[in-house]
């Protein structure tokens, strides 16, 4: 294995609109940038409004054409996500591809939402859920496909149905699991509700292997003032090609997801590595936690419980 960057082509997506979640910076700025670059309108709904001007920026320096539109979007937070799908409703424009792409990773203490739950399950999973949700009519219009990203930790673990919000106990790398899991779950139940009441969107899932991103620095909001000797190990590796990605190659399987000719509805891309934790991107095999179809209707149904977004 060597450090060698892949890359993979992008039709031109002139006309289209996209809608990025996390992509402030990290791998979600880096999807972001390759679909401006494909001459797609790129929605960057983000936390840190300072942030957001500093990705539009660096997106813009790359592409001076890039057509970004910025929103404010709190995914810890319902009523945010709320607003947001409102602004969206109301600017009237079809989407075309939506990526379900940020979330947090393992605070050292349970932390939860503005709505009371558990920070990393309403953060990465409830929030797309809600999101989509709210967009459902313009995701109709544009035929859109919808991209949710999951994680190397799905592929082992469970949904903790007796506490889903770890309100008894609370184990930062299990709640994790559950959650992306959950967003596994999900892009794939997605796709076959869609297919069965023909909303006319598709629905995959992808994952970005192990990079050194953000997930696991220091990050005061989640109560980690330091790195995780984790992700110090991580940018060892990365750095000298070693068994994990890079940022750059852990956009990849997304991207592939969101707009490669051969990516498919109901689909799993992640890199192609052993262990799918670094390498070029592709389709691989579903681990054992995302294949169960009577949890994925069943944490549905949970999830239009706790956020109040129904699917119509």
């Amino acid at each position: 294995m060597s450090d060698k960057q892949y890359d993979i082509a992008v039709p031109d997506l002139s006309g289209k609109r996209a809608v990025v979640t996390g992509a402030s910076d990290g791998i979600g700025l880096g999807i972001a940038t390759k679909l401006a670059g494909a001459g797609a309108e790129v929605v960057l709904p983000v936390r840190n409004p300072h942030k957001g001007e500093a990705a539009v920026a660096k997106i813009r320096a790359r592409h001076p054409a890039a057509k970004l539109v910025l929103r404010e979007v709190d995914l810890s937070s319902l009523a945010s996500v709320a607003a947001l799908g409102e602004q969206l409703r109301a600017d009237g424009s079809p989407i075309h591809f939506l990526v379900n792409n940020a979330g947090v990773m393992t605070p050292p203490e349970r932390q939860t939402t503005a709505d009371g739950f558990e920070l990393q399950f309403g953060t990465n999973h409830l929030s797309h859920f809600a999101l989509t949700g709210h967009l459902l009519p313009l995701l109709q219009a544009g035929q859109a496909r919808v991209t949710t990203q999951s994680s190397v930790a799905a592929r082992s673990g469970a949904i903790n149905w007796d506490d889903p919000n770890w309100e008894r106990t609370y184990d930062g790398m299990r709640s994790y699991r559950q959650s992306k899991i959950a967003c596994g779950l999900f892009g794939l139940e997605l796709s076959r509700r869609s297919s069965a009441a023909g909303w006319g969107i598709t629905s995959n899932i992808s994952h970005p292997g192990v990079a050194p991103t953000s997930l696991l620095a220091a990050r005061p909001e989640v109560g980690r003032t330091g790195d995780t000797r984790e992700v110090r190990i991580i940018r060892w590796l990365s750095a000298r090609g070693i068994i994990v990605g890079t940022v750059d190659s852990a956009k990849l399987p997304a991207l592939m997801a969101v707009a490669a000719p051969e990516s498919r509805d109901g689909g799993f891309y992640g890199p192609q590595w052993p262990g799918n934790v670094g390498g070029p991107p592709g389709a691989q095999k579903l681990w054992k936690p995302l294949r169960d179809n009577d949890n994925a209707s069943r944490l549905w149904a949970l999830s239009e419980k706790l956020t109040g977004v129904t699917y119509a």
